[in-house]
């Protein structure tokens, strides 16, 4: 087995000006084949492959988001047309709600997980209680190629049985969890209660739910001390992971380095400053089911400078909520996109948050907008309030506050009425 740890130190701790150039000289050939699946030939007509070889190139390119996959799927079954690999040569085929289906070939660790189980301190013998589900969605098998490529064995655990979760810890000892965390602290609940000693789970990476500061606080004072989250998708694999140093975990979350990352405003696809919130979309370097700039729906925020790992890749702040912000006024939905529209007719205005307010059927909604004079009594509001109306069909007043005035959340439409 190849060195895995000197093949991941070198791709992870490479210069960043280097890695960059590297994902941009292979933007051409990703989308020359991405061209040859019907679906993303649909979405890219037009699009001359060779010419996308920079940021900005691809930034001209149409964002295809996660919402819009059971359409595409209904439209081209099963996958939307957007894998390359025929359907009957993958490895599995996934059901996740939805249902949305989603492929896996057969390249080893093929959703790349084993970046972030390197970095929890897997090495060959180590052993994985592997708790996610083994039943139609693909969580339990991301784990699984992943701890086959470090050499460490699995215990396919999936979910449910606390008992014999516990038992299998007892019996056979792993070193580390890997799975929700609400189902880790269960077995921990379960573990004192039947006097059971699990200590040699020293090490877990969780996923697939929040994991707040007193729950992990809770995993350490209850003998897990090394605690990593990592942020994934059924369709994308790792995006990206915590890491520590010394056993204290690092501020925000390293990015795969299979993929590039835009952060754009919410409802466009206009990436934003570096440190504002804004749409997770990701562009992947997968043989099989490429993916470009795919809208994950999740809100985050790049986070400057290095991690103290020594891993030098962009760092996000970690999942933040969710950037669909679609909200209903007087019986009529009001889209993000068209909070953006208005900024887009209106240059003078910074950043926008659309506040909807009131009572049921008594909706207020008011266009609060940071500008660069917003105490010039000669700004055009009115102008403003006219474009409002026209591109949402619904009468709004609006606010002008000073630049830096409006919450860097992410948030484009603030859903602020009282429903009690």
């Amino acid at each position: 087995m190849p060195d895995i740890q000197q093949s991941l130190d070198a791709l992870e701790t490479r210069d960043p000006q280097q890695r960059e150039q590297q994902l941009m000289q292979r933007l051409p050939e990703l989308l020359r084949r991405a061209q040859g699946a019907p679906g993303w030939a649909r979405i890219l007509q037009g699009v001359d492959a060779a010419a996308v070889r920079s940021r900005d190139d691809l930034a001209h390119l149409p964002v295809t988001r996660k919402s819009d996959l059971k359409e595409l799927q209904s439209l081209e079954s099963p996958f939307g047309g957007l894998n390359t690999t025929p359907t009957r040569q993958l490895r599995r085929l996934f059901v996740s709600p939805g249902p949305i289906y989603d492929p896996e070939g057969h390249s080893a660790d093929w959703w790349r997980f084993s970046s972030p189980m390197h970095a929890l301190g897997l090495r060959p013998g180590h052993i994985v209680q592997n708790c996610f589900a083994y039943h139609f969605t693909p969580a339990a098998f991301m784990v699984e190629g992943a701890a086959a490529r470090l050499g460490c064995a699995v215990i396919p655990a999936g979910i449910g049985q606390t008992e014999l979760q516990v038992h299998a810890m007892t019996a056979l000892r792993p070193d580390a969890y890997v799975g929700t965390p609400s189902f880790l602290r269960i077995i921990i609940e379960k573990a004192l209660e039947m006097g059971a000693d699990i200590s040699s789970v020293r090490r877990a990476l969780l996923s697939a739910e929040a994991l707040p500061p007193s729950l992990r606080s809770w995993f350490h004072a209850h003998g897990v001390p090394l605690v990593l989250q990592l942020y994934a998708s059924a369709d994308i694999g790792n995006i990206a992971y915590e890491t520590a140093t010394d056993g204290v975990v690092n501020p925000g979350m390293l990015l795969d380095e299979e993929l590039i990352l835009e952060i754009v405003r919410p409802g466009t696809g206009d990436p934003v400053p570096a440190g504002e919130v804004g749409e997770v979309v990701v562009t992947s370097f997968n043989h099989d089911y490429p993916l470009l700039r795919f809208g994950t729906g999740d809100l985050s925020a790049i986070i400057e400078g290095r991690s103290p790992c020594g891993r030098t890749n962009t760092r996000i702040k970690g999942w933040m909520g969710r950037a669909d912000q679609t909200t209903k006024v007087r019986g009529m939905f009001v889209h993000p996109a068209q909070v953006a529209e208005v900024l887009r007719r209106h240059g003078e205005v910074l950043r926008a948050r659309l506040v909807v307010s009131g009572e049921m059927a008594n909706d207020v909604m008011t266009l609060h907008c940071e500008v660069g004079d917003a105490a010039n009594p000669g700004f055009d509001v009115s102008a403003l309030a006219a474009t409002l109306r026209e591109v949402t069909k619904l009468r709004g007043e609006v606010l002008l506050v000073a630049p830096g005035g409006l919450p860097n959340d992410g948030r484009v439409i603030e859903d602020a009425r009282k429903y009690e």
